[in-house]
C-alpha cells in the first residue's frame, strides 16, 4: 500500500505541471475561441449573411478550433497526438461517407442562403413541386402549395434542377389565346380585345400590350393577347379579362369556335 502511495506521489509531482499548463490550454483556448467565433458572427452579419447559416458556421468554427485547443492540451499531457489525429481523421471520413447525402443538401442549401434565388414570401418551382416558400434551411426548403399544404424538400433536390421564380421581378406578362370563327371580322375581333385589355386599370401601359394573330388552326383563327401586369395582380386579371372577353364576343356577335371536324361522305354507284 506504502509503495503505491508513493508511486502516486511521483507522479503527480512528475506530472503536476503538465497538468497545469494542459488545464490552462484548455481554460485559456476556450476563452480564445470564444472571441473568435464572436468576431466571425459579426463579419457574417456585418456581410449580410442569413442568421442561420451565419449560426452554423460560428458553431462549427467553435467546434473544429475547440478540437485543436483539445490536441495541444492532451500533446501537453505526453500523449502521441499523431496517432489521435489519424483516428479523428478516419472517423471524420466515415462519418462524411455516411452523411454524403445530408452533406449535399447543406453545401445546396449554403448556395441557396447565399445566393438567393428566392427567399421566404417567394412563389417558385422548384425540385418538381410549386408553392410559396415558407422558410429556407440549411438543409431543407419548406413550401406551401395554393391548396394550403406544406412540402419540405431537401436543397440537394431543389438546387439540383432549374428553379423558376414567379415573384422575383415586380412586372409579368400574361398570355392569352383566343380564338374566333373563320366567318367573323378579325379587325373588329381585334378593336374588342384592345378594347378590354386597356379598359382595366391593372394593366401597364409600359410595356404596352400586344395583340396580333397568333396562327390560323384547324377550327379558329388565334389571337395572341399579352399585358404587363404587376406581380401581385396577375391572377386577378387573368381571371377577370377571360370573363369579360367573353362576355364582350357574346354581345358583338364574335364566335368561339369548339374543335370541329368536317366529314364528306361520298356515294359509290355499284
Amino acid at each position: 500500500m506504502q509503495t503505491l502511495i508513493n508511486y502516486l506521489e511521483d507522479a503527480i509531482q512528475l506530472y503536476a505541471l503538465d497538468i497545469v499548463i494542459a488545464l490552462l490550454i484548455i481554460i485559456l483556448g476556450r476563452w480564445v475561441v470564444k472571441g473568435i467565433r464572436s468576431v466571425f458572427g459579426k463579419v457574417l452579419k456585418k456581410r449580410g449573411v442569413d442568421e442561420t447559416l451565419s449560426r452554423f458556421m460560428s458553431n462549427i468554427v467553435y467546434a473544429l478550433l475547440m478540437a485543436v485547443v483539445f490536441i495541444a492540451a492532451i500533446g501537453q499531457l505526453g500523449v502521441d497526438t499523431t496517432s489521435l489525429v489519424a483516428i479523428i481523421g478516419a472517423a471524420g471520413l466515415a462519418v462524411g461517407l455516411a452523411l454524403q447525402g445530408s452533406l449535399s443538401n447543406f453545401a445546396s442549401g449554403v448556395m441557396i442562403i447565399i445566393f438567393k434565388p428566392f427567399v421566404a414570401g417567394h412563389y417558385v418551382e422548384a425540385g418538381g413541386v410549386a408553392g410559396t416558400v415558407e422558410e429556407v434551411s440549411v438543409f431543407t426548403t419548406t413550401l406551401r402549395t395554393p391548396d394550403n399544404k406544406i412540402i419540405i424538400l431537401p436543397n440537394g433536390q431543389v438546387t439540383g434542377g432549374s428553379i423558376t421564380n414567379y415573384s422575383v421581378e415586380q412586372k409579368r406578362r400574361i398570355d392569352f389565346v383566343f380564338g374566333i370563327g373563320y366567318g367573323d371580322d378579325i379587325k373588329k375581333a381585334k378593336e374588342i380585345m384592345t378594347e378590354v385589355i386597356s379598359s382595366d386599370e391593372r394593366v401597364l401601359k409600359d410595356p404596352a400590350p400586344t395583340i396580333g394573330v397568333l396562327e390560323l388552326a384547324d377550327s379558329s383563327v388565334n389571337f395572341a393577347v399579352r399585358p404587363w401586369v404587376k406581380t401581385a395582380d396577375y391572377w386577378s386579371v387573368y381571371w377577370d379579362i377571360m370573363e369579360r372577353m367573353k362576355l364582350r364576343f357574346d354581345e358583338e356577335g364574335i364566335s368561339i369556335p369548339f374543335p370541329q371536324t368536317d366529314v364528306h361522305l361520298f356515294q359509290q354507284n355499284n
